[in-house]
């Protein structure tokens, strides 16, 4: 956790948001690897008991501290870890079982822009130019990922099971994402903490559903072992204590941009790890996304704002 890392490192704001891109990206290689060996409702119900246990020990101070606080807000609280963490993961890892991490990895990279749309709807923050274009390109870049390259098939577009899943969390996270404007007070680790018990006790019925229905297939071998463990540490705990050290030292929108390294570490470790095709209109999907919510980032002014965030 933040509050334990060794000064020079938490000195290292950059440092610090590379490695939790990477983290992120890793979460999709890990739902591939975890196919056969633990399905994604007792993933996210095993990930969140590891993740509560150390999260709330550490944070156990704050905690009592804001307890007053966290008492008044205790429904939003839950809402949001139970939508942000628990709904995001599920429709995550479920869509991994249907397209490839490559696919999800750059899918995953217009998320900026689907919270800045959202923002816009919602709550008429002023619009320019640049993020029009922005926007635009990385919606092209999302629609050639979902159509394979094949222009002709737009015109009939059917979204296969995966990416139709994929989009769904975008939306659930983007909808966790606004909400956070209306965050209380609080300590950022008593804030994680109440996130990470709201994820936890969403992920409950979500287990058990799968188990009644007899899909569920609980972590027995090394391989779903090493899955759980490193989406309850790395994604869960690391990531997000990285990332809120980054956005403090740089600021929420400098902090942001670092999202587009999510499809690039995806894509390598896909390739690498998983031995996924990479194609010439995958490549063009990435430039189209990442390239457009650079340029809508950079429409944005700069301004340094704690927050806290999730993506794994």
């Amino acid at each position: 956790m933040l509050a334990n890392l060794p000064r020079k490192l938490a000195d290292q704001p950059h440092l610090l948001l590379v490695l939790t891109t990477l983290f992120w990206a890793g979460n999709g290689i890990a739902g591939k690897f975890a196919l056969g060996h633990v399905t994604p409702m007792v993933l996210t119900f095993s990930r969140w008991v590891f993740a509560i246990v150390i999260v709330c020990y550490v944070a156990r101070k704050p905690l009592r501290d804001d307890w007053k606080i966290i008492r008044k807000h205790i429904p939003y609280l839950l809402i949001m870890g139970a939508a942000g963490f628990t709904g995001f993961n599920v429709l995550f890892y479920s869509a991994l079982q249907y397209t490839s991490v490559i696919n999800a990895a750059i899918e995953q990279a217009a998320l900026p822009l689907v919270i800045f749309v959202a923002n816009l709807v919602l709550f008429h923050i002023a619009i320019r130019w640049l993020q029009i274009v922005g926007f635009g390109l990385s919606l092209i870049g999302v629609l050639i990922t979902i159509s394979g390259g094949d222009w002709t098939a737009l015109v009939h577009l059917q979204l296969n099971r995966g990416d139709a899943l994929m989009l769904a969390a975008i939306l659930c996270y983007a909808g966790y994402a606004v909400a956070l404007r209306n965050k209380p007070d609080l300590h950022w680790m008593s804030f994680f903490a109440c996130l990470v018990t709201g994820a936890f006790i969403a992920s409950i019925p979500a287990a058990i559903f799968e188990t009644v229905r007899g899909d569920a297939i609980w972590p027995t071998t090394l391989q779903g072992f090493l899955v759980v463990l490193y989406a309850g540490i790395f994604p869960s705990i690391l990531s997000q204590s990285f990332y809120i050290r980054g956005t403090e030292k740089l600021g929420a929108n400098r902090a942001g941009m670092y999202i587009m390294l999510v499809p690039f570490f995806g894509v390598f470790l896909a390739v690498m790890l998983l031995g996924e095709a990479f194609q010439l209109h995958d490549a063009l999907a990435l430039v189209l996304v990442t390239g457009g919510v650079f340029m809508a980032q950079k429409a944005v002014p700069r301004v340094t704002t704690p927050a806290a965030a999730n993506d794994g």
